[in-house]
């Protein structure tokens, strides 16, 4: 019998036995729930599993029959803590479709296919206009014109195709069936998918929120009811929002949120605070119910601090910054 963890707004309890954990959903089924052989951690409202009553296990419900349109099953395995990348396993005749250039290996039967577009069904069975269409999309967002779909056209097994995380940080594994089929995120966090995902554009209704929401006015929308994998920054937090339940972050730590969180901006404090906090002028308040992933370290803060300690022209801005040039020199900072 499988042991259970479940969480609930951060706190994990587990591991639990089968009775124990339909005992504890029973008490109290908002939050999220994982065990051995689940992709993903998962609402508790979605698990067929725990739903039971009386202490005894249920009978999984089957999983449901793919549509016409719908996305690839796809199985992956996630390697490395600190620079992951993800391998994904096609059967053949499956498809993943990845960002352009996040290629690590792949097996001689996968085929390569660089497309308009996101590669979802609905853009590639439209006509040229709908596929302009949805390679625009992308450059609106500051993504590539192009996308890779990635096939396994052998018919002897499955085959391996691997993407690499772009910076250190966490890949997130996410079905968005569990999530009513829609993720909200920052504009280049996705990483890959199975070839079904739709790939679109959300735009902040708020015009403060547009303006100083850290990622500007247009996010990136992935739905479908496939699997996606997004990227984050550092270290992933997840966080289950009850209803009108509010959480304050910093504009840049936000990577994703289902469709129904609000997302505003708000003051950081005082004129005081906001010129000497060091926390610039704005907090992203996020307010539930919903999920949201925040990131410990946005690319933008890295970028920012790499940038600061790189040499300037008549001095670095720490180390030998008093003797200027001949300082950087004699600090290792730059060679002749």
């Amino acid at each position: 019998m499988h042991q259970w963890y479940l969480s609930y707004n951060g706190q994990q309890v587990g591991p639990l036995e089968h009775a124990q954990a339909v005992q504890q959903v029973a008490a109290n089924p908002n939050g999220h729930c994982w065990r051995a052989g689940l992709a993903e951690w998962m609402p508790i409202s979605k698990c067929a599993e725990l739903a039971s009553t009386g202490g005894m296990p249920s009978i999984p419900a089957p999983p449901p029959a793919l549509v016409p349109g719908g996305a690839d099953v796809i199985d992956y395995k996630i390697y490395g803590s600190d620079m992951q990348f993800v391998e994904v396993e096609l059967d053949p005749g499956e498809s993943a479709v990845a960002e352009a250039g996040s290629l690590m290996y792949k097996e001689t039967t996968v085929k390569m296919e660089t497309i308009f577009g996101d590669g979802s069904a609905q853009n590639q069975s439209g006509g040229f206009m709908d596929k302009l269409l949805g390679a625009g999309k992308r450059i609106i967002t500051g993504e590539s014109l192009f996308t890779t779909v990635f096939t396994n056209i052998g018919n002897s097994g499955k085959a391996k195709v691997a993407f690499a995380a772009p910076y250190p940080g966490t890949i997130i594994p996410l079905t968005l069936s569990n999530f009513n089929g829609r993720i909200i995120c920052q504009k280049d966090s996705f990483l890959a998918a199975a070839r079904g995902v739709s790939i679109g554009l959300f735009f902040q209704r708020k015009i403060m929120t547009a303006l100083f929401g850290g990622e500007g006015f247009i996010m990136q929308k992935l739905e479908g009811d496939g699997l996606v994998f997004v990227h984050a920054g550092g270290t992933i937090v997840e966080r289950q929002l009850a209803p009108g339940e509010r959480l304050e972050v910093d504009t840049g730590c936000v990577v994703a949120l289902t469709g129904d969180v609000q997302f505003d901006v708000i003051p950081v404090g005082g004129v005081k605070s906001m010129l000497f906090g060091g926390e610039g002028v704005f907090l992203a308040q996020l307010t539930g119910p919903g999920h949201v992933w925040l990131q410990s370290l946005p690319f933008s803060r890295m970028a920012g601090r790499m940038f600061a300690s790189a040499y300037q022209r008549g001095g670095s801005k720490e180390e030998g910054s008093v003797l200027g040039g001949l300082g950087g020199i004699l600090s290792g900072d730059r060679g002749f």
